[in-house]
């Protein structure tokens, strides 16, 4: 057999084997799947903590009104009556006792009407910010069928009988992970920048 011959079948043969390799295939599905399962990953880890967040959230709102409601609304006219200092305690200290960022936020609030809102974005907090907010005379419908807005602002009763409770929002700066890691899949996701918590209380006293 002339060399010529030799050549092209050890081509030949050497080209079948490389068909046959699935080395190279391994590798490309490898290539292909890692950035769906690190997404995967980092979804799961990302909204598992902002859902145990959320729940933490909720019962601090909902002991924060509880304490509220409990107390007399006697000084409700004054600069910061005591039933909204100590709504704010209450998250202050639990965001505290857990190890959470407080945002720098201080017991200085803006006041509307019977709304007290206490806001800070500092303490290396995102821009969104820490925002508390708790209204002493939010009118609670009996039949209601919806939650309490984030802004605590009563909803109309529409000639229903209305309930005079306190309602506590607590919106909690939270930075997405999962964002950044879906743009491997495609354009930026928008994600809230919050996670918030609202709890309604009928007013004790």
């Amino acid at each position: 057999m002339m060399r010529g011959q030799r050549l092209r079948v050890w081509w030949g043969n050497r080209r079948a084997l490389l068909w046959r390799d699935e080395r190279a295939a391994a590798l490309v599905e490898f290539a292909v799947a890692l950035p769906l399962l690190v997404v995967f990953v980092v979804g799961i880890f990302d909204f598992s903590n902002a859902f145990t967040l959320k729940q933490r959230l909720t019962n601090i709102a909902r002991d924060a009104a509880l304490a509220s409601a409990y107390d007399p609304a006697s000084d409700i006219q004054t600069a910061l009556p005591v039933s909204v200092a100590d709504a704010y305690q209450v998250v202050y200290n639990y965001l505290v006792a857990s190890n959470l960022n407080t945002c720098g936020i201080s017991q200085t609030a803006t006041n509307t009407g019977l709304t007290w809102v206490f806001a800070s974005a500092g303490n290396g907090c995102p821009s969104a910010g820490l925002v508390i907010t708790v209204n002493r005379g939010y009118n609670f419908p009996a039949n209601a069928t919806s939650i309490a807005p984030t802004t605590c602002v009563s909803p109309s009763a529409s000639g229903q009988l209305a309930l005079i409770s306190t309602c506590v929002s607590i919106q909690y700066p939270y930075t997405w992970k999962f964002g950044n890691v879906a743009s491997l899949l495609g354009p930026n996701m928008i994600l809230p920048t919050q996670i918030t918590a609202v709890a309604v209380s009928m007013n004790e006293n």
